[in-house]
């Protein structure tokens, strides 16, 4: 459904909300597992144990799809949303000395992570100096000598493997 526009606000109408994909996807998995699950279970068929986790299965996977829906409804009010995405206004902040403080070092630490990340090359793995070594020291190229091994002529290997001679006990019945 589109939603409508009243005051800025959406108003979605039909009840399922802005996911509504979503729930009849959950929906349909549920309908589908559930089936499955029970011909495993009344059903008198050889593969009944495959049918009963398969549609135990489809029931859980059916899960993902309720978790998007309800998260995709929740309403959360813009001015709630404000400090979240770093639009806190400053008169309205409230935070005092403490919650500036708090902000500063955040900003600090998050700044510090990132320039480290710029100087080593863009990661944990593409660092432009050798695993271990303080930052600042040279790389150190490493030679590998290398041979080419040619086949040898004339093996054979042997396949004749001797087994030992086992017996068998039988009970009588």
């Amino acid at each position: 459904m589109e939603p409508v526009y009243r005051d800025q606000d959406p108003v979605y109408r039909g009840g399922l909300g802005r996911c509504a994909l979503c729930f009849w996807l959950a929906v349909v998995f549920d309908l589908v597992g559930l089936l499955v699950l029970l011909v495993g279970v009344f059903v008198n068929v050889f593969f009944y144990d495959l049918l009963v986790y398969a549609g135990a299965i489809v029931v859980f996977l059916s899960l993902i799809w309720w978790v998007f829906w309800y998260s995709g409804n929740i309403e959360v009010p813009p001015a709630e949303l404000e400090d979240d995405v770093g639009l806190l206004k400053r008169d309205r902040a409230g935070l005092g000395a403490l919650g500036g403080l708090v902000r500063r070092i955040s900003s600090r630490v998050s700044s510090g992570i990132r320039t480290s990340f710029r100087r080593t090359g863009g990661g944990p793995t593409g660092g432009q100096r050798p695993a271990g070594g303080p930052p600042g020291t040279p790389q150190q190229q490493v030679a590998v000598a290398m041979a080419t091994v040619t086949p040898q002529e004339d093996v054979r290997v042997s396949c004749d493997v001797e087994m030992p001679h086992t017996t068998t006990e039988t009970s009588p019945a």
